[in-house]
């Protein structure tokens, strides 16, 4: 879980001296065209926040890449660690007010672009700066760290192609150019608030007990109840050796818990199939104590990734069948 390649030490190698000039002429072209052309105006703040498929990547991602850096989300849905890092992307974006513009692709949707730029696993981070690709970051990370990129990515972009953002239209946001009205805190903010803060700063049990905390009044919550499967999850797996869990698990069939324990890593790895299918083919062969075990963690898994999804659905029925 823990982020690679957070640094921005590969732009050197990425735009070799050669490749920046060109990079940057275009850019100057392309801002110079958009001159003529009457520019392209101020953005409306939500217009920082885009998604992009395989249609439309030349266009708002290689051609805006000549005006401003733009910063590609690679996640999906059934990625836990990105629904933690996603929103954190979204905000900075806003903060960093027309800065650098964030690109989200759905790598289910967009296997091609996954494939061109190498993605090995999600979340990864990416940067294109005037036409020039740069690996930012693979995995969760803290927003102390991604903040320090996000620096580094713009100062590059600034230094070396002379891309100093989009002009962001204050009239667009709700109430014109005035700050727009703070929505009225919940009952649960600040505890949902605490507990996000702790898992930015790494603190697992910290983010356990507030989402607990939430659950004592209102154990039915639907945002402490997914935070807190999320968060017990990532806690389990801390400090795994996951090649050992694998061994363990391939040469033990019938050892609930090293099964139990390899289908958290298959969860938090986003094999979601492989570790719903562990466990129900242990539910399945298993009786007792063992089968609740097993039958419970699944539960739990289902509770992580989300009842709507229809890996769920269909992991239930299977579950139902390997029950009875």
């Amino acid at each position: 879980m823990q982020p690679r390649n957070m640094s921005m030490s590969g732009v050197v190698d990425l735009a070799a001296v050669k490749a920046a000039q060109e990079a940057k002429a275009k850019a100057e072209q392309a801002r110079a065209q958009a001159a003529r052309e009457g520019g392209a105006g101020a953005v409306a703040p939500a217009d920082l926040v885009i998604d992009v498929d395989e249609a439309t990547f030349e266009r708002d991602v290689l051609q805006r890449s000549a005006e401003v850096p733009v910063v590609i989300d690679f996640w999906a849905e059934w990625c836990q660690p990105c629904k933690q890092l996603s929103p954190v992307l979204e905000r900075l974006a806003l903060e960093y007010d027309g800065r650098f513009l964030l690109a989200k692709i759905d790598v289910d949707a967009n296997q091609l672009l996954m494939q061109q730029f190498g993605v090995q696993g999600i979340p990864a981070v990416f940067a294109v700066v005037a036409g020039q690709a740069l690996p930012l970051f693979q995995g969760a990370a803290g927003e102390a760290q991604i903040r320090q990129t996000l620096d580094q990515l713009v100062q590059v972009a600034e230094q070396r192609f002379g891309l100093t953002g989009l002009t962001v239209d204050p009239d667009a946001r709700p109430g014109g150019a005035e700050e727009a009205p703070q929505p009225k805190e919940g009952p649960y903010d600040a505890l949902l608030n605490a507990a996000a803060q702790a898992l930015d700063a790494g603190d697992l049990g910290g983010a356990v007990q507030a989402y607990k905390n939430v659950l004592a009044d209102d154990p039915a919550h639907p945002e402490a109840k997914l935070g807190l499967a999320q968060a017990e999850l990532l806690q389990r797996v801390q400090g795994m050796d996951p090649q050992r869990v694998r061994q363990e698990a391939a040469e033990k069939p019938a050892d609930v818990a090293a099964q139990i324990a390899a289908a958290d890593l298959d969860l938090v790895g986003g094999h979601v199939e492989d570790a719903f299918g562990r466990l129900i083919e242990t539910v399945r062969r298993t009786a007792g104590e063992d089968r609740d075990a097993a039958r419970l963690r699944l539960l739990e898994l289902f509770e992580v990734v989300g009842a709507e999804d229809p890996r769920v659905a269909g992991a239930r029925r299977a579950l139902a069948r390997a029950l009875f």
